[in-house]
């Protein structure tokens, strides 16, 4: 394994991770809410009283992000090496286990996390497992170069 130094990037990593843990940190400090994408965009689906504003304020700021960042910077190209049903597959996948899962990848791994909680430690354990078996059987097993 060798690692692309041209593109390693540790200092804005941190800075991204900085910048989650914080956003994270202050939604739940500040109203109690978790910062698991998929249960604020599923609530949008199923609003509930007074529930609407904060969830399209944090889904606006998700969208507007990169905008941003293109003003300090030029965005980097989005490069996607998969045909069009590969992609389908996937989302309904990832879809599937994030209703399978009780929450997303943000909500266990991120917030969950943090909290101690045991079902996002084996919910996270669980999609990391999941991730390194298919990297590993696509690789190396299907797809050998």
């Amino acid at each position: 394994m060798t690692i692309d130094w041209t593109h390693f990037t540790p200092w804005t990593s941190l800075a991204g991770g900085l910048l989650i843990g914080l956003a994270t940190a202050w939604l739940l400090l500040l109203s109690g809410r978790i910062a698991g994408i998929s249960g604020i965009v599923g609530g949008l689906l199923r609003p509930g009283k007074g529930d609407v504003a904060w969830r399209l304020a944090f889904v606006a700021g998700l969208l507007a992000a990169p905008l941003v960042f293109s003003m300090a910077a030029p965005l980097p190209p989005a490069v996607i090496d998969a045909d069009t049903a590969t992609l389908v597959i996937a989302g309904l996948l990832v879809g599937a286990g994030t209703r399978y899962g009780s929450g997303c990848t943000s909500g266990h791994g991120v917030c969950g996390l943090s909290r101690g909680s045991p079902r996002s430690m084996v919910a996270t354990a669980s999609f990391m497992a999941a991730g390194f078996l298919v990297v590993f059987l696509v690789r190396h097993i299907f797809i050998q170069a």
